[in-house]
């Protein structure tokens, strides 16, 4: 029998010590290379990765575009956090904390630089002023659905997802104390549209945007595959709203950016133009 863990007066850090990602794990922050960012033509530059976190910036992007904004024009450079892109001068110049998505600002005189991505969601909702209700409770409901996001998607992501996926060793109790709490996450989610067919009301806001990408997949069983061990099926009106925004041209084509995995049509690891979703992607 395996002697319980007794953490140690002192944690120190093993390298490589497994999982999926000890490769570009540390305790520590900062560059670990020097690496010059690309820049493209268009004011905003989009470094990111088509995960969860990476599709709300390209999704909200394009909403932009289609609602008539040609000012959020942007270039969207592939961020490879296997690689370790997340870790070299130019990236970690936007953002300290290494991790995607990161906005470079260029139509002020000096450029403003936006990481966390529902900062960066807020940030692009007030410079355009659309997706973001202006009214007071309005408002205040929407802020408070995106918040809610930013801090439950940990529990789903590093969470649940880390020990249900990716941990070298299954550990019952951690999968089932996280799976209890993304189930209850889902049931927030669920009651809330049972009342309203979007998370902050009648109108579709970044609300949507940040929660789709995480949960949206999930209730589609695209995430860890973990659709059937959570019975996503249940949640049915998160399963309404999901497929609803799944329809919007705009998400169709953000999920798809700075994506190098899946269907050669699902795939678009840079944009520079809206031509680009049109040509055929190279292998």
């Amino acid at each position: 029998m395996t002697e319980p863990y007794v953490p140690p007066p002192v944690w120190t850090w093993t390298p490589g010590n497994g999982g999926r990602f000890a490769n570009i794990n540390r305790p520590v922050a900062g560059a670990t290379h020097e690496k010059i960012l690309p820049v493209g033509r268009h004011p905003l530059q989009l470094y990111s990765l088509g995960t969860p976190n990476g599709v709300k910036v390209t999704v909200m992007l394009e909403e932009l575009l289609a609602l008539g904004h040609a000012g959020a024009e942007y270039d969207a450079w592939m961020i490879r956090i296997s690689e370790g892109d997340q870790f070299g001068s130019g990236f970690v110049a936007i953002n300290p904390n290494s991790k995607i998505p990161a906005l470079l600002d260029r139509s002020a005189p000096e450029p403003i630089r936006v990481f966390e991505s529902g900062a960066i969601l807020m940030y692009l909702a007030e410079k355009f002023g659309a997706l973001l209700p202006t009214a007071p409770a309005a408002r205040a409901e929407c802020l408070s659905w995106l918040f809610w996001q930013m801090g439950s998607a940990p529990f789903l992501g590093g969470g649940f997802g880390h020990f249900y996926a990716y941990a070298p060793t299954k550990i019952e109790y951690a999968i089932d104390r996280y799976a209890m709490e993304v189930k209850r996450q889902l049931d927030v989610l669920d009651r809330r549209l049972a009342d309203s067919p979007y998370l902050a009301g009648d109108d579709y806001t970044i609300a949507d945007i940040a929660v789709w990408p995480w949960y949206g997949a999930l209730a589609k069983g695209l995430l860890y595959g973990a659709g059937e061990f959570l019975q996503v099926q249940d949640y049915r009106h998160v399963q309404r709203w999901t497929d609803a925004i799944a329809l919007r041209p705009a998400v169709q084509r953000g999920r798809r950016v700075n994506r190098d995995w899946g269907a050669p049509e699902s795939q678009l690891p840079e944009r520079h133009d809206a031509a680009d979703f049109d040509r055929p992607t190279v292998a």
